[in-house]
């Protein structure tokens, strides 16, 4: 799948709130660059899975640091580096989102590719950032499907421009509202006078039920005639044998939002704590079983959070930062891209058939241009 190929939310007549970027995408954010592998293969098991990998500043600096803060809002996932980001308020390393069993792989390649591409910091230490949610319904997520070159080569990958959304990278498996999931992206320009900055948005969405879906008030989820056989079949009883049966809205969501606006780290914090209201536009109440799990970084202030050891004398950084005072306009701005985010992935993403016949159906087309008045 290439970008361009798929249908977004716009096209099929769901208004959204402020105004996006060139490519309503995380990449409207200057640097930032996002690459793909996807892992699909019927033998000698079903894999429906894969990398998404994201170079903040891009391959011209690798480890360059950006501002950083974490949020969650349900805790059932992994995000990692996320003890230094909480210390420093800064990381220096690529980001990648794969499957739950996947996390190790993804970042060994990550040591890898950083260790070739940029030898000088890796020869210090690595903290890769690698967020995960879970694709086992449709994937055989045990069967170690996923290897270190799948990092290096979705690293390798990464480029600007148009991405491709729906059943990509580590969204490949992925399911959202009892219809098929994936990744997701979107952006809002922020104007002030003759300035703009550019908050954008990439999510791997795995996470809520069927009976919570909500688009711009249309109720697209409990009112589908789409089959759910994730939510309505016995096959986690199947797995498990027992008479246990698979939560609606368990799954997991991962967020990244990036900017180019001059950021402390506490104020990406309160940025990445604005995600779950968008989140909550299209639905969801939050699963005790998701991993609910957003970062947010900064790519201004290139040189104000560095973290390299051998200085010879105690060294002083300067920042700029946005005014607290005037950093609602960034609030806005996550939470119109995060709720775009979510609905372009659903739109973009197709049906799919995975592990043990196990199937995925995509949120109907026709269903989203009738409740927005494009059809009848």
């Amino acid at each position: 799948m290439t970008a361009g190929e798929s249908l977004r939310a716009r096209d099929l007549g769901v208004p959204f709130d402020g105004e996006p970027g060139e490519w309503n995408a995380i990449t409207d954010v200057p640097g930032v660059e996002v690459g793909y592998e996807t892992v699909i293969a019927d033998e000698p098991v079903a894999l429906r899975t894969g990398v998404t990998a994201i170079l903040p500043r891009g391959r011209h600096d690798l480890s360059g640091a950006c501002a950083a803060g974490i949020a969650v809002l349900n805790g059932n996932g992994e995000l990692t580096g996320r003890s230094w980001i909480e210390e420093a308020g800064q990381f220096q390393t690529p980001i990648a989102i794969t499957n739950s069993h996947a996390v190790g792989a993804v970042h060994r390649g990550i040591d890898a590719w950083l260790a070739s591409h940029d030898p000088a910091a890796a020869a210090q230490w690595m903290l890769p950032v690698v967020g995960e949610t879970w694709d086992g319904y449709l994937n055989s997520i045990n069967a170690n499907a996923v290897h270190p070159e799948h990092a290096t080569r979705a690293l390798d990958s990464a480029a600007s421009g148009p991405i491709a959304e729906g059943n990509v990278g580590g969204g490949t498996g992925m399911n959202c509202y009892g219809f098929k999931g994936g990744t997701g992206t979107a952006s809002r320009i922020v104007r002030s006078g003759d300035r703009a900055w550019t908050v954008g948005v990439l999510m791997q969405a795995n996470f809520g039920s069927r009976a919570e879906l909500r688009v711009a008030g249309h109720r697209l989820g409990p009112d589908s005639q789409a089959p759910n056989p994730m939510e309505t079949t016995g096959w986690f009883e199947r797995d498990t044998a027992s008479d246990a049966r698979a939560a609606p809205g368990a799954g997991s969501v991962i967020v990244v939002v990036a900017t180019d606006a001059p950021l402390l780290p506490d104020q990406c914090r309160a940025l990445a704590r604005r995600v779950p209201l968008g989140l909550a536009r299209t639905g969801t109440t939050g699963s005790h079983f998701s991993g609910d799990i957003f970062l947010a970084f900064s790519t201004a202030n290139a040189d104000g959070l560095r973290s390299r050891m051998g200085a010879q004398r105690v060294e002083v950084d300067t920042v700029e930062h946005i005014a607290w005072g005037s950093i609602d306009p960034f609030y806005t701005a996550v939470v119109e891209a995060t709720e775009e985010a979510v609905v372009n992935a659903l739109v973009a993403a197709r049906d799919m058939t995975g592990r043990d016949g196990h199937q995925s159906f995509a949120l109907p087309h026709d269903e989203v241009r009738k409740a927005f008045g494009r059809l009848g």
